[in-house]
């Protein structure tokens, strides 16, 4: 039988009225009640012995007064073990309790008992209970269901600065008397909820502002569980707590590298993991603490090539029990100064803690240091204990601890608590310096990708903004782009790569190089996302050979096509949020423009829409960073970015801070780029066009229309070159493609000469050999544009060549 069943079996008083043998004997001594009971103790009946002496039932010839005569006096009765005469004839050991009861009548006897060894076993659990409550190391209390102090023994007040709650009435006590400590409280709570026992390890350190020579730390095991009646229903919490401080110190010392685990290294910034790091030895096992690590460990920002150990110490973080921080000598961020024979620059040369066990102004290392001597004589320091911060075979440099108001010195028991302590806090600071670094490689390679500045444009007028996310993060794959194209067109782009680091870095330049190079082309939007998706695909099965595994690689993408002449705007997106348009007089649109599958998953087509803009509207691109903030809905993202379009009339830059205060919170956890054009439009004074015969007579009609043209625009400078391009590509469309040809000029920063025909066949430039009678006009015209190329349209081509104008200003 195990003790849960020992303790249902036997959960009753043995001398209880329900389980115990009753028996009512007159003054005469004769037998008036006998319960069954008694009946199953004696094996006698009850019609058998009723009215029957009771000193039938004892082994003598006694009265029951001669037998409990010997018996203890307890009160007005009496109790102690008598032997009684079983039916059977043998003999049976009792436990007997008699107290007299008066009557009219006279005096009658009512008397209680049990098996002896039922009487034993019951006394003995009493022992063991009083005894552990009243007597052992063990604080206990007894909280109610509402947590409330019900009981509490006399060590648990003492360790909690309680009074004892044993035997008060918590009804007439003083008022706070049941309210429980808020560390006692969590624990007892999730033994409520959990339904289980909840053990836990407290590291209690002395309160602040008492002194620590008067106060110890302890270590105590705490366990909270639910108390249950028979039944099983919880009539509250038993709360234990036993102090083993002084019965084993290496607990101690183990919680402490615990609470470090937990403490030291829970980011990757390497200023809060030093800071961490002195918090865990102040004031645990120093008043002071100094961090000193070498420059090129603090400098991983730099990412220039240079030595990691060695050069100069500078202070990383230091801490003490006094706020003024009285020991430092110097700040943090400065070289720290250590004489070459310090215990600093001894620990560094030998790569072993050391210990000074005095200081004092004789110590010969301080000779040529009065300024360190000063503060630590007026301190009145007693010990100084410098130990190597070293990760992966590197020191990065040390830890100083110093001890005055804790009396005792630092012994070889610190010495290799501080070690194991600074061991881990070095993988911690390498662990950090070493993604610090990454992620200041990854930001550099993702800036250096990233347009420096935006081209001015006649189209359009536009402003940025790149916010990367914080260290923990690590740098995404955003991007943004205005690209100009043909015709005095231009194309607005923001992508974003899947994933964080140099590889998603890396794979945005990829991708904005692979949009720049198929935006050249001139392909509408829709099939620049589906070549642009090729290319991902592409760029996953390479990913995936490398690294022998299935690898994510996938990005969305916004691209835009703005004519300031048709004033006309073509969007396609792939899996990216819509652009934003701030019309002047209507409300800011978010269009509904065909969402398109995400770059990489290959086979899904993707569609564009136009829209005809308003000279002076704001068109917004962004990443998703910008609208899906953490702390909020998509939605309310939204409704924020169109508050902070609402007045496309203000300046661009003012409309991007704005952006950027309403709808990003201090430390976003994505990368952000967003980029604001303001469509401007070539008046028709800008553009002139004119339909073009396919008769060769009409290439001189058409150079003469191109002269006036210039004429009237005050363009006489390039009006020869103008008339050579205009007479080579007029010519090459009349031979090679006929049908309806166009020809147009546009007058912007640049002088741009089109034509277009009705042939999809792209003209190839080469050089004519000396004997050939033609093939030089794309020659030619190469030569006296600064650029050239072709575009398709629905109808056709059009080939067109711009030219540089002399003192080109604003358009």
């Amino acid at each position: 039988m195990d003790l849960r069943d020992l303790v249902t079996t036997h959960h009753d008083d043995p001398f209880g009225i329900t389980s115990a043998a009753v028996v009512l004997v007159d003054a005469h001594g004769l037998i008036r009640y006998w319960n069954e009971r008694a009946e199953s103790l004696l094996g006698h009946s009850a019609p058998g012995v009723l009215g029957q002496p009771a000193a039938t039932v004892l082994t003598s010839d006694d009265s029951l007064a001669a037998a409990l005569s010997a018996a203890q006096r307890v009160g007005d009765g009496w109790e102690g073990v008598i032997t009684a005469r079983h039916r059977a004839g043998h003999s049976v050991e009792l436990a007997l309790r008699a107290c007299p009861l008066r009557a009219e009548q006279g005096s009658a006897w009512l008397v209680v008992a049990c098996d002896v060894t039922e009487s034993k076993r019951w006394e003995l659990d009493q022992a063991v209970v009083r005894g552990l409550l009243e007597e052992s190391p063990i604080g206990i209390a007894v909280l109610d269901s509402e947590l409330r102090f019900q009981w509490v023994n006399r060590v648990l007040a003492a360790m909690e600065g309680l009074p004892p709650l044993y035997g008060t009435d918590l009804a007439t006590g003083p008022p706070g008397l049941g309210r429980v400590p808020p560390a006692m409280d969590w624990q007892a709570r999730q033994a409520l909820m959990a339904g289980r026992t909840t053990p836990a390890v407290e590291h209690v350190t002395p309160p602040q502002g008492m002194s620590r020579r008067n106060s110890q730390s302890h270590l105590r095991l705490r366990s909270s569980f639910p108390l249950r009646d028979f039944e099983g229903k919880t009539l509250g919490v038993c709360h234990t707590a036993v102090d083993f401080t002084a019965q084993d110190r290496a607990r101690e010392r183990l919680a402490l590298v615990n609470e470090a685990a937990q403490r030291i290294g829970t980011t990757l910034d390497l200023d809060r993991t030093v800071q961490e790091l002195a918090e865990v030895l102040v004031p645990q096992l120093a008043d002071f603490v100094a961090i000193d690590l070498f420059r090129g460990v603090l400098a991983a920002k730099d990412l220039a090539p240079g030595p990691l150990t060695g050069g100069t110490l500078q202070r990383a973080a230091h801490l003490s029990i006094d706020e003024e921080l009285p020991e430092a000598v110097v700040d943090v961020g400065q070289s720290t100064g250590y004489l070459p024979k310090s215990p600093q620059m001894r620990c560094l040369t030998t790569g072993r803690p050391v210990r000074d066990p005095v200081l004092s102004p004789t110590t010969w290392w301080l000779a040529g240091d009065p300024q360190r001597m000063a503060k630590l004589i007026r301190l009145g320091v007693h010990t100084h204990l410098v130990v190597p911060l070293r990760a992966r075979g590197v020191t990065m440099g040390v830890v100083s601890l110093l001890r005055w108001e804790n009396p005792k010195p630092f012994d070889e028991d610190d010495v290799l608590l501080v070690e194991e302590l600074v061991a881990r806090a070095a993988v911690c600071v390498d662990n950090a310096r070493r993604f610090v670094r990454e992620h200041n490689a990854a930001l550099a390679l993702q800036t250096s990708l990233l347009p420096p500045d935006l081209p001015d444009h006649c189209a359009v007028e536009v402003a940025y903004r790149y916010l990367p996310t914080d260290a923990e993060a690590g740098v995404g794959g955003d991007w943004f782009d205005v690209i100009p194209l043909s015709g005095a067109r231009v194309a607005l782009v923001v992508g974003d790569v899947v994933g964080h680091g140099i590889h998603a870095a890396a794979s945005m330049g990829r991708l904005r190089a692979a949009v720049q190079t198929l935006a050249d082309l001139d392909l509408p939007p829709d099939e620049l996302l589906a070549h642009v998706d090729d290319l991902v695909l592409r760029l996953a099965d390479e990913a995936e050979a490398v690294q022998e595994g299935p690898v994510v690689v996938g990005a969305t993408c916004v691209y835009a096509v703005y004519d300031p002449i048709s004033r006309k705007l073509n969007v396609a997106r792939a899996g990216h949020p819509t652009p934003a348009i701030a019309h002047l007089s209507e409300p800011v649109e978010l269009p509904d423009i065909p969402a398109g599958p995400p770059l990489g998953l290959g086979g899904l087509p993707f569609e564009s829409a136009e829209f005809e803009l308003e000279e002076g509207s704001v068109v917004a691109l962004y990443t998703d960073g910008l609208i899906e903030a953490s702390d909020r809905d998509v939605d309310i993202g939204f409704e924020r970015l169109c508050f902070a379009l609402a007045h496309p009339d203000r300046p661009l830059e003012e409309i991007c801070d704005t952006m950027v205060r309403i709808l990003l919170p201090e430390h976003p956890h994505d990368d952000v780029a967003f980029l604001v054009a303001r469509t401007r439009a070539l008046t028709p004074d800008r553009v002139a066009s004119w339909d073009v015969p396919a008769d060769p007579r009409a290439v001189h009609e058409a150079r003469d229309n191109a002269v006036r043209q210039l004429t009237a625009w005050g363009l006489e400078d390039v009006a020869f070159a103008t008339e050579l391009i205009v007479s080579e590509l007029i010519t090459n469309a009349i031979t090679h493609a006929g049908g309806p040809i166009g020809l147009r000029l546009i007058h912007e920063r640049a002088l741009i000469c089109e034509v277009s025909d009705a042939s999809s066949t792209s003209p190839h430039l080469r050089r004519a050999h000396s004997t050939d009678e033609g093939g030089r006009g794309l020659f030619l015209v190469a030569q006296v544009a600064q650029r050239w190329g072709t575009r398709y349209t629905p109808t056709g081509k059009t080939i067109w060549a711009e030219q540089q104008l002399p003192g080109s200003g604003p358009c």
